[in-house]
């Protein structure tokens, strides 16, 4: 027999705290931001003050990264082989910056839906307790 969810549950609504998060904004609120630098998350929200020193993203952020990126960026190099198969050094010159500058574009955005992520799932102390 499966119970429906209470109100407090429903109120943290998953896709609007992960896009919350991955604009690197607070989950709960919106405004505050989540990270004071690259990659480093305030300990708090800035506009709600939301408790946000307690997450645990850990390498899940690189993961998912390098999982986008691979999909996306192997087959491109592949097509571009298969069709027009130009030297070595244009591969390099390609696709080198480009995985460099995505990954650094991505990450942070990864890393702030994930928060979200915990947030809406009240996860590690996320939900005002103890986990």
């Amino acid at each position: 027999m499966s119970t429906a969810p209470t109100i407090e549950y429903s109120q943290r609504r998953l896709v609007q705290a992960m896009g919350r998060g991955a604009l690197a904004r607070c989950p709960a609120c919106g405004q505050g931001a989540v990270f004071g630098r690259y990659l480093k998350v305030n300990s708090d929200c800035t506009a709600c003050g939301l408790a946000l020193h307690h997450h645990r993203a850990d390498d899940a952020p690189p993961y998912f990264t390098m999982l986008i990126l691979g999909h996306v960026l192997v087959p491109l190099t592949l097509i571009l082989e298969r069709a027009v198969s130009p030297p070595l050094w244009l591969h390099f010159s390609l696709w080198l910056p480009l995985t460099l500058i995505l990954s650094v574009l991505i990450l942070p955005r990864i890393k702030g839906a994930l928060i979200g992520f915990q947030w809406a799932h009240r996860m590690h102390g996320f939900a005002g307790g103890a986990d």
